[in-house]
Parts: C-alpha cells; sequence; structure tokens
C-alpha cells in the first residue's frame, strides 16, 4: 500500500518562501508523473505543477518563475519550492503520483501566506 505524505507549509508573510515535501511510502516505481496540486478556500484544486519521469516539468501560469517542482526517486520522494509567495498562494497544497494504472493522494498541507 502507497501513501504520500507532504510536508513543509506553514505560515509566512508576502515575499518568503516555503519548501514543500512529499515523501512516498510503499512501492512507488519510477515511472510516473509527480504532480502539486492547491486548493484555495472555497475554490476547486487546481495544478500547480507536475515532473514527469524523464524530468519534463510543467507550470501554471500562475506558478512560473516563482515555483520549481523536483523529485528523488532514490528517496521516493518529490518537492516544491515556492519562492515570492503571495497571499493568493494560500491553501491546501496536495501531492499526487500518478502512473499506468494508479494515483495515490496525500492529505495536503496548509500554505498561508498574509500580506
Amino acid at each position: 500500500q502507497v501513501q504520500l505524505v507532504e510536508s513543509g507549509g506553514g505560515s509566512v508573510q508576502a515575499g518568503g518562501s516555503l519548501r514543500l515535501s512529499c515523501s512516498a511510502t510503499g512501492r512507488i516505481g519510477t515511472y510516473n508523473v509527480w504532480r502539486w496540486y492547491r486548493q484555495a478556500p472555497g475554490k476547486q484544486r487546481e495544478l500547480a505543477a507536475s515532473i514527469s519521469q524523464d524530468d519534463r516539468r510543467n507550470y501554471a501560469e500562475y506558478a512560473k518563475g516563482r515555483f520549481t517542482i523536483s523529485r528523488d526517486d532514490a528517496k521516493k520522494m518529490g518537492y516544491l519550492e515556492m519562492n515570492s509567495l503571495k497571499p493568493e498562494d494560500t491553501g491546501v497544497y496536495y501531492c499526487s503520483v500518478r502512473g499506468i494504472e494508479y494515483v495515490y493522494w496525500g492529505q495536503g498541507t496548509q500554505v498561508t501566506v498574509s500580506s
């Protein structure tokens, strides 16, 4: 059974930085895509960034230039480095790993950015 656990969320002031981590336990493999989503209060969950098994990265427009996604398959870890944070970045951030026949989700970590 695979579990994803996010960490690294917290409260920061606008302009600050956070590094989110996603730790996978169990047999997850490497042929998959890691994604980070966020869900702002009262809004739908939206994709922030993704990284494929061959390191192709894609970012939402709001994340470009500020967020950096990475993965470490040896450690079964995913990361989201967030810089120049804005109050509108506030929300719960979720990690997801999707393979050919599976998709796993973490429970989320709260990020709060104050002005």
